[in-house]
């Protein structure tokens, strides 16, 4: 199998750790005869530095021709300390979602049980944890109106959604429960919202429609709570685009590690694929990354978008080998850490 995937590093630890997802993807190539071609792209706060545009023309391009695109990380110190700037980075990955419609996003909490003690939750909490939040990406409070008042003294952010939205993301979370353990939590706040009254309303209409799952709905405080103290409840969590930011944030200390965790965001073509950490400026160039997030997002690369099962299993598998054997960088390994392309290499090397 040949494919072109579009390489974007974007800003901090964004290129280290994509590094290190090549190295995994070459690796794989090697064992069972495929070809990548990787082709890099400007994104974020280095495509502001360069072109003035947080994601280019030539960029937007690139990944319209790509087979899958594999995303770092943006985010500059400069550009996060000044509020007053108009142009930034984040703007960069909010444009890209919109514009390659990438309205999916998909983030599988899993536990690797060498790394249970690195939770900050007992072990007997965290046991087997492993479900998946399906958050809408392209609608709600982020992508709504927003703006200030002539005095600038007060502002306004609109959430907005329409069935057609809900319903294209509910499609994609009743997919997923139907090859688990086909249960869903639908996380709103329909107490207050008119916008998750309207998500309870569509969804209930096409539970009717499903096969046999089961749809409970929660309230997001609840469902905080929830994903704290008993985690293994959950088996497909499908909300909004601010709830799920949040969530999964949260659901991410779980694993031990932020730098643990991969995601996907899926559209009606193309496909993203990236770490949920954010760049995290002052480890840039040090090395000491965790580069898991960004190879796992690889591993759901080859499976989501080239149907390659066996190879991206192939990859968890090395993971959890390279973890029991001890090796880790230093966000979860105390004694004896390893730098980012080393941990890279031996995870390579297992596969």
């Amino acid at each position: 199998m040949k494919k072109n995937i579009a390489i974007l590093p974007g800003d901090g630890i964004g290129p280290e750790v994509i590094n290190e997802s090549i190295k995994i993807l070459k690796k794989i190539g090697e064992k069972f005869g495929h070809h990548f071609d990787f082709t890099e792209g400007l994104i974020g706060g280095k495509a502001i530095d360069m072109t003035g545009d947080p994601y280019p023309g030539a960029t937007h391009q690139l990944c319209k021709n790509s087979d899958a695109i594999l995303f770092g990380a943006i985010g500059e110190p400069k550009y996060d300390n000044d509020p007053t700037m108009k142009i930034r980075p984040e703007q960069g990955l909010l444009k890209m979602r919109s514009s390659l419609g990438l309205y999916a996003n998909i983030r599988p909490i899993r536990v690797f049980p060498s790394l249970t003690n690195k939770s900050p939750l007992k072990k007997d909490v965290i046991k087997n944890v492993d479900f998946v939040v399906v958050r809408e990406l392209t609608g709600g409070i982020y992508f709504g109106k927003k703006g200030r008042s002539k005095d600038r003294k007060s502002a306004y952010d609109v959430c907005s959604y329409s069935k057609d939205e809900i319903t294209r993301i509910a499609k994609i979370a009743f997919n997923l429960a139907k090859n688990r353990n086909r249960k869903i939590t639908v996380v709103d706040k329909a107490n207050v919202l008119e916008t998750s009254r309207l998500w309870r309303e569509t969804i209930s209409k096409l539970k009717m429609k499903s096969e046999k799952l089961t749809i409970e709905y929660m309230f997001v405080d609840n469902a905080a709570q929830q994903i704290i103290k008993n985690p293994r409840q959950f088996d497909v969590i499908l909300t909004d685009n601010m709830f799920g930011d949040i969530l999964t944030d949260e659901a991410s200390v779980i694993t031990g590690s932020i730098g643990m965790l991969p995601s996907a965001s899926i559209g009606n073509k193309v496909a993203l694929f990236e770490p949920i950490h954010g760049s995290y400026p002052k480890a840039a160039g040090k090395n000491t990354a965790n580069p898991i997030g960004s190879i796992l997002s690889a591993a759901m690369m080859l499976d989501y978008s080239f149907g390659l099962k066996k190879e991206s299993q192939t990859i968890y598998k090395a993971v959890e080998k390279t973890l029991k054997d001890g090796f880790g960088t230093k966000d979860i390994v105390e004694k004896n850490s390893v730098s980012t392309s080393k941990l890279g290499d031996y995870i390579s090397n297992n596969i």
